[in-house]
Order: C-alpha cells, then sequence, then structure tokens
C-alpha cells in the first residue's frame, strides 16, 4: 500500500497489527511510518474518522495499538508511538482518498515532468484507479497515480484581519 513504514519489521507486518485495531475503533489508517529519528526508532500512526478526533479518542487508540503491538511481539528494540490525525492537509495516497476529496484544493508533486511541471496546485476535479485530475491555473492536467511522488489537501487561510491601531489617548 505504501504508506511509508519502512522496515526494521516489515510494512506489511506492521499494517496487518495496526490497521484492524483502527478500523475495529471506526476509524481510518491514514498512514504508518516506522523510521529512525533523531537518535532513536519511531512508528508514527495517522488516523481519521468522519466526525474529526479529540485527544480523548487519539489517547485511547494510541493505548490499543500499544497493547496489540506488545500482544503481536513486536519489539525492535526503544521505539516511540506517537498517534495522530492528519490534520488540515491531509496526505493523500490510495485513489479513494483522492475520490473523497474530489472539488478540493490540492497539491500534486509527480516524479517526472507533466506539462512542464512536476508540482500541481489546483482542484481536484477527477480520480479514479488509473490517476487523478487537477485543475491548475495552466489547465487541467491528468496525473496517473504511478507518477505521483506525494500528494496533500491545501488548506486555505481565510483573509488576514487587520486590527486598528488604537490612538494614544
Amino acid at each position: 500500500m505504501g504508506r511509508g513504514a519502512h522496515s526494521f519489521f516489515g510494512e506489511m507486518d506492521l499494517e496487518s497489527m495496526v490497521e484492524p485495531v483502527v478500523k475495529t475503533a471506526g476509524m481510518e489508517l491514514v498512514e504508518l511510518t516506522f523510521r529512525r529519528e533523531g537518535g532513536g526508532k519511531i512508528l508514527r500512526v495517522t488516523v481519521d474518522r468522519e466526525q474529526g478526533l479529540d485527544l480523548d479518542t487519539i489517547s485511547e487508540i494510541s493505548r490499543k495499538i500499544s497493547r496489540r503491538l506488545d500482544a503481536e511481539g513486536f519489539d525492535p528494540g526503544p521505539y516511540s508511538l506517537e498517534v495522530s490525525s492528519p490534520g488540515v492537509e491531509r496526505p493523500l495516497r490510495r485513489p479513494e482518498d483522492f475520490a473523497k476529496r474530489i472539488g478540493q484544493k490540492v497539491k500534486v508533486k509527480t516524479t517526472e515532468e507533466v506539462d512542464g511541471s512536476r508540482v500541481h496546485v489546483g482542484a481536484l476535479t477527477g480520480a479514479d484507479e488509473q490517476g487523478v485530475t487537477v485543475a491548475t491555473e495552466a489547465g487541467e492536467r491528468r496525473l496517473e497515480h504511478d507518477g505521483i511522488a506525494s500528494a496533500r489537501t491545501v488548506f486555505e487561510w481565510g483573509p488576514k484581519k487587520h486590527r486598528k491601531k488604537r490612538s494614544g489617548k
């Protein structure tokens, strides 16, 4: 599935342990990575659900994932488990991730240039099993899944509000 788990243990092994726990809790496994970082090992699990997540929910799923990994004998030595929501700029990896975001603004980086660019920002206007269509300022771009290096939704902040300066009176 290519969610980025780099093997000390095996991507599919980790995913097969974590994903059932996440699904049973009514959530979606968005991303799973396991890598060396800053002198240690970090297992990052990103989850989401339709109604959003709060800290209590993230804490509970973290405990459940930890218990499952312990029960399965996951012991790569000392590591940190980080469980979080995808945030406002959600990574898009699978065809169904793109299909759920049609109409939203996305940023897609491709492995090769497409129409003179490797970065394509615009509204996601189509998505299927083969690829996606992005309406950029330069026109529509058809991008095949096997040529996408990374993709995410783009959150647009509203206009900046300027505060009026108070007079020194």
